[in-house]
């Protein structure tokens, strides 16, 4: 039986151009944010119809929350290779916490704003963040455990961490202190280090 969905899916030249252009919008959102985009503005900025732009959702509203999971997505697998390649734990929260600065910092200040002021998008990036809240207090744990890091209160590392990633995600960090996103992360890798190794 033929799944009818993937029957109007193209394929070949049609598909690779779908995601040829939809790695464009990525890559235009995370440069320059997307609320003041309208579908018009996007189809001229990619020199496609609007047409086409609807092919790949339904609405600039789902564009755009489709554009942010595969941003995170993307990232992810990218910071899931970066601490595979580490086995020493302090190596390995040290390659996460840097990973993830890096995935972040080709984001514009008003990509992450736009992230706060749109529900969708921003429920996608606090999903993400109270993942890798989870991915570091296991790592905190493993440090512990192998003798690596100090004896701490494992639990209440992970709170304190978590709160400043959301407060990070929120921007209330940069706010407060100019910093953007990426250089946040890249802060508080060093502190986490410096606070737990031996």
């Amino acid at each position: 039986m033929i799944d009818s969905a993937a029957a109007d899916r193209p394929t070949g030249r049609g598909a690779a151009r779908r995601s040829e252009l939809f790695e464009e919008l990525v890559a235009l959102f995370v440069a320059e944010g997307f609320a003041r985009f309208t579908l018009d503005d996007l189809a001229a900025r990619l020199h496609c119809s609007k047409r086409t732009l609807y092919g790949l959702a339904g609405s600039k509203e789902q564009l755009v929350r489709a554009a942010v999971v595969h941003f995170f997505r993307e990232a992810t697998t990218r910071v899931g290779a970066a601490l595979a390649a580490e086995t020493d734990p302090a190596a390995r929260l040290a390659a996460y916490l840097r990973a993830v600065s890096a995935e972040l910092a080709p984001g514009s200040a008003r990509f992450f704003d736009d992230l706060a002021a749109f529900e969708p998008a921003a429920e996608v990036y606090g999903r993400n963040t109270r993942a890798a809240a989870r991915q570091i207090q296991r790592l905190i744990e493993d440090g512990v455990a192998a003798g690596a890091f100090r004896e701490t209160h494992v639990a209440f590392a992970a709170d304190v961490i978590s709160s400043v990633m959301v407060r990070i995600q929120q921007r209330q960090v940069a706010e407060a202190t100019g910093l953007a996103d990426a250089e946040a992360y890249g802060h508080l890798a060093e502190l986490l280090l410096h606070g737990l190794l031996r």
